[in-house]
C-alpha cells in the first residue's frame, strides 16, 4: 500500500460537512446527560425512597454495559413501546416519525447520564458539609442552599471529570453510524469507498476528532481558570 498525501487533504475537506452532525451529537447527549446525571446524584446523595434505589440500578447497568448496546436497544426497543402506546391511546404519531439522529440523541444521552450522576455525585461531595449547614442555619431551604452554595463549588470540583465526559461523548458519537447516522467517520468510510483509500480517509478523521478534543481541553482549560480566578477573588 502507498500513502497518497493528496487524498488525505481531499478526505479531509470533504469530511468538514460531518462535524455539525457529530458536535450536535455530542452537545444534545452532554447537555441532557447533565441534566439526567444532576437529578440522579441528587436522588443518591439524598437517599430518597425507592428513586435512590432506581437511579442506583440505572447507573449500575448504564456503566456495566457497552454504550453500542444502549444504542440498538433504544433503536429496536423505542419504536415498539411508542407504537404500542400509540394504539392504546390513539395517538397519530408513530415510531417512523423518528429521525435516526433521534435515536442517537436518546441513547446517548441516557449514557450520558449514567456517567455524569458520578461526577457531579463526586462534585457535591467535595463540598464542605459545613458550608450547606452553614447556609440552612442563616435561613436558606435546601434548594436555595444547593443552587447558591454548593452547585458552584461543585462545579468547579467536578470541570477536570466533565471535560474528559465531553471528550469520551465526542468519540463516542462514533457509533452513531450503527443507526445509519453520517457522522465523521461514516463519512470517511463512504469517501474512502470511491477509491478504496480507506488508510488516508480514517486518517483525516483522527485529525478532525483530534483537532475537536484540543479545542475542547482548551476551552475547558479556559473555564478552569476562570472559575480559579473567581474563588480567588481575582476577578471582579
Amino acid at each position: 500500500m502507498q500513502l497518497d498525501p493528496s487524498f488525505i487533504w481531499t478526505a479531509f475537506v470533504q469530511l468538514l460537512g460531518a462535524i455539525p452532525t457529530t458536535l450536535s451529537i455530542t452537545v444534545v447527549s452532554v447537555g441532557a446527560g447533565f441534566l439526567i446525571g444532576t437529578v440522579t446524584a441528587l436522588l443518591r446523595l439524598y437517599r430518597i425512597p425507592v428513586l435512590s434505589q432506581i437511579a442506583s440500578a440505572y447507573v449500575t447497568f448504564i456503566r456495566g454495559t457497552p454504550m453500542l448496546t444502549h444504542l440498538l436497544l433504544i433503536y429496536f426497543g423505542l419504536p415498539v413501546l411508542i407504537d404500542a402506546l400509540a394504539v392504546q391511546l390513539g395517538w397519530s404519531f408513530r415510531s417512523v416519525s423518528i429521525p435516526m439522529i433521534g435515536f442517537a440523541y436518546i441513547s446517548f444521552s441516557i449514557t450520558a447520564g449514567a456517567y455524569m450522576s458520578e461526577v457531579v455525585r463526586a462534585g457535591i461531595q467535595a463540598v464542605d458539609r459545613g458550608q450547606l449547614e452553614a447556609a440552612q442555619s442563616v435561613g436558606m431551604t435546601s434548594f436555595q442552599s444547593l443552587r447558591r452554595i454548593v452547585f458552584p463549588q461543585a462545579l468547579a470540583a467536578a470541570l477536570p471529570n466533565l471535560a474528559n465526559s465531553v471528550i469520551g461523548m465526542l468519540h463516542g458519537s462514533t457509533l452513531a453510524f450503527a443507526v445509519s447516522v453520517v457522522d465523521i467517520n461514516a463519512q470517511a468510510q463512504i469517501v474512502a469507498s470511491t477509491n478504496w483509500k480507506f488508510f488516508e480517509a480514517y486518517l483525516a478523521a483522527a485529525l478532525i476528532f483530534w483537532g475537536l478534543t484540543v479545542l475542547i481541553e482548551r476551552i475547558a482549560a479556559l473555564i478552569e481558570r476562570r472559575v480559579g480566578a473567581y474563588n480567588r477573588g481575582g476577578v471582579a
